[in-house]
C-alpha cells in the first residue's frame, strides 16, 4: 500500500507529459518521479529529528520578521509608491500585464464576496463581466454615451442581473447552485453570440471610445494603468469596509453554518441576494474598463474558462482573504507570462503547480482558519 500513492502520482505526470515528448520521454519521467517520491518517502521516517528544531526556527522567523512586515503600514505605503512610479521604468509589455492583473483583481474581489464571504459557489461569474462590457459598448457605439456617463448604467445593470439570478438560484445549494450559475453564464454567452442585430454576434463590437476626463483622453497604457490602480484601491477599500460591517458578518455566519445563522435571526435569503448583487457590481466595473481599454468586445472573451480562472484566483490566494485574492489574481496572470518562453509546457506546469498547492496548502496562499478576519 505504501507504493500506491507515489505510483499514481508518477503515472499522472507521465500521462501529462506523453502528448508533448512521446512515449520514451514519458517513461523516463515516470521512473525519475517515482524514484524521487520513494526517496522522499523513505526520508520522512527521520522527519521527527528535524521537525521540532525547524518548527522553533520558523516560529522565531514568523514572529520577528514575517508578522511585523505583513502588519507594517509603512510597507504598504512603500509598495503603493513603487506601483505609482513603475510606469517610468518598465516596458509597455509589463504595463499591459499589470493592467490585465488589475482587471482580474477587481473580478476576483467581486467573486470573493460570493464564494469567500457568503460561501456560495458561482461558476458563471463571467456573465456579469460580459454584461458590463457589452452594456458600455452598446451605449457608446449606439447612443454615443461616454465612459463616465455609461459606467453607472453598466454597474447598475450587472447589479440587477446578479440580484435577478439570485432569486431563483438561491433556492438551491451546493452543486445544484453551481450548475444553475454555470447555465446562466453559458446562456449569456450564447445570447451575445447569436443576437446579431444587437451585439453583431461573433464579430463583436469595435470602435468603442476610451475614457475622457475634461479634454484629456485616455489612450496610452500608462493612462489606463493609473486608472486601474485607482479603481483597484477603491474596490479593496469598499470591499474591506463591507466585510467588516454587519452585512459582512452576516455573510460569514451564513458561510459557516446557514441553519445556525437563520436561527439567530439572520435573513439568509436576503443576505445571499446582497452577496450576488454586490459581487456582480464589481464585475460590471471590470467589464466596462475592459471594453474601454480594448476598444473591442466579442463573446470569445467571456467563455466558461474565464469563470474557472477567476475562481482559481480566489481559491489560490485564500477564499475569504482580500489580500490573498489580490495575490492569487496577480500570480495567475503573471505566471503564464513568465512561462511564455516554454509556451508548449506553461499550462502543464501551471496546472501541476496548482494541483500541488491544493494538496499541500488547500486553504490557499494567505488563507487559513482565520481567513474571514484577514484583510
Amino acid at each position: 500500500m505504501s507504493l500506491i500513492n507515489p505510483l499514481i502520482i508518477s503515472i499522472w505526470f507521465a500521462i501529462l507529459f506523453l502528448p508533448f515528448k512521446g512515449l520514451k520521454a514519458a517513461l523516463i519521467s515516470f521512473i525519475i518521479i517515482l524514484l524521487t517520491l520513494l526517496l522522499f518517502k523513505s526520508l520522512l521516517r527521520y522527519k521527527n529529528i528535524f521537525k521540532d528544531p525547524l518548527h522553533k526556527i520558523y516560529n522565531i522567523f514568523e514572529s520577528n520578521l514575517l508578522t511585523p512586515v505583513y502588519e507594517s503600514i509603512y510597507l504598504r505605503y512603500v509598495l503603493f509608491a513603487v506601483l505609482l512610479v513603475m510606469p517610468f521604468f518598465v516596458r509597455d509589455y509589463v504595463l499591459d500585464v499589470a493592467i490585465l492583473s488589475c482587471i482580474y483583481i477587481i473580478l476576483a474581489l467581486g467573486l470573493n464576496v460570493v464564494v469567500g464571504f457568503a460561501g456560495l459557489l458561482n461558476l458563471g461569474f463571467v456573465a456579469f463581466y460580459a454584461i458590463g462590457a457589452y452594456t458600455y459598448a452598446l451605449l457608446n457605439t449606439k447612443l454615443g454615451i461616454g465612459f463616465w456617463s455609461a459606467l453607472p448604467f453598466s454597474m447598475l445593470l450587472t447589479t440587477i442581473a446578479g440580484f435577478l439570478l439570485a432569486i431563483p438560484a438561491l433556492r438551491l445549494r451546493g452543486d445544484y447552485l453551481a450548475i444553475v450559475t454555470l447555465g446562466f453564464g453559458e446562456i449569456v454567452r450564447l445570447i451575445l453570440n447569436n443576437w446579431d442585430t444587437l451585439t453583431k454576434g461573433p464579430n463583436g463590437i469595435s470602435g468603442i471610445s476610451t475614457p475622457v476626463v475634461f479634454s484629456f483622453t485616455f489612450y496610452k497604457l500608462t493612462h489606463f494603468y493609473y486608472l486601474l490602480i485607482f479603481f483597484v484601491v477603491i474596490t479593496i477599500l469598499i470591499t474591506k469596509r463591507v466585510h467588516n460591517s454587519r452585512i459582512g458578518r452576516a455573510w460569514i455566519a451564513i458561510r459557516e453554518d446557514e441553519i445556525a445563522a437563520s436561527t439567530i435571526g439572520i435573513n439568509t435569503t436576503m443576505y445571499k441576494l446582497y452577496s450576488f448583487a454586490f459581487g456582480a457590481f464589481w464585475a460590471g466595473l471590470a467589464g466596462s474598463i475592459f471594453a474601454a481599454k480594448m476598444q473591442f468586445v466579442s463573446p470569445e472573451s467571456f467563455t466558461f474558462m474565464e469563470s474557472v480562472l477567476i475562481l482559481c484566483m480566489v481559491i489560490l490566494g485564500g477564499s475569504g482573504s482580500i489580500s490573498g485574492v489580490v495575490v492569487g489574481a496577480f500570480l495567475l496572470v503573471l505566471l503564464p507570462e513568465l512561462l511564455r518562453e516554454v509556451q508548449l509546457y506553461r499550462m502543464l506546469a501551471l496546472g501541476a503547480g496548482l494541483v500541488i498547492l491544493m494538496i499541500f496548502r488547500p486553504q490557499g496562499i494567505l488563507g487559513g482558519k482565520s481567513a474571514s478576519l484577514r484583510i
